[in-house]
């Protein structure tokens, strides 16, 4: 009876597992309007149309997928993001990969290299809502240069935490985050192998103002 009664136990527990794995788990995301953006009805009219359609996207509840620029597949990667971001607003020269989009920015916009690891450093004082990031050593390449994350400056928020939206994991309001987001931009530690390299306006838009 007692050897009945595991096997009985223990196949439950099977199905259990069985059937949490096959449910996908939900994914987090957050809530925010243009409205909780500091400053936001002076941004230029460029950088508003871009950043409202930045906000649709985070409402699809998109993963982060690798080699993906297109929502209808569920999930874009954080080039992809950027890349369908701004064909969305007819900035069509924008390339797909992020260190070509870096090399676009370079070349064709204003880009502002970042050492420091504080957000108070000088070297910030330039950024502003609309602009691109750009990062390194987040995964392992062979390109030069190495840049492998692009993400969009949104601004801060109400309680001066500065935003920015993308494909990425990180987190936002003590809200754990991984997908087509908003969160919370901070700089890598010292020690750590992911570099953060700068930030520039976007070609034909926000380089305008």
């Amino acid at each position: 009876m007692k050897f009945r009664n595991l096997i009985i136990i223990t196949s439950f527990l099977l199905i259990a597992q069985i059937s949490n794995a096959e449910t996908p788990s939900a994914i987090n995301t957050v809530t925010l309007s243009s409205s909780d953006l500091t400053g936001y009805n002076n941004y230029p009219a460029s950088t508003q149309q871009l950043i409202n359609k930045a906000l649709l996207l985070t409402q699809q509840h998109l993963t982060y997928k690798y080699g993906s620029a297109n929502p209808n597949e569920g999930g874009m990667d954080c080039s992809g993001t950027i890349y369908y971001l701004l064909k969305s607003i007819h900035i069509n020269e924008v390339p797909r990969q992020a260190n070509e989009i870096y090399q676009w920015t370079w070349e064709k916009g204003r880009f502002y290299a970042v050492n420091g690891y504080s957000l108070n450093s000088f070297e910030f004082s330039k950024l502003k809502p609309g602009d691109l990031l750009f990062w390194s050593g987040t995964y392992k390449v062979h390109r030069d240069p190495p840049i492998t994350h692009v993400m969009l400056y949104l601004g801060k928020d109400k309680h001066n935490q500065p935003l920015m939206f993308g494909a990425s994991d990180g987190s936002y309001k003590d809200i754990s985050l991984k997908g087509v987001d908003i969160f919370t931009f901070s700089l890598p530690k010292q020690n750590s192998v992911v570099r953060f390299l700068g930030y520039g306006c976007i070609p034909n838009l926000s380089c305008k103002s």
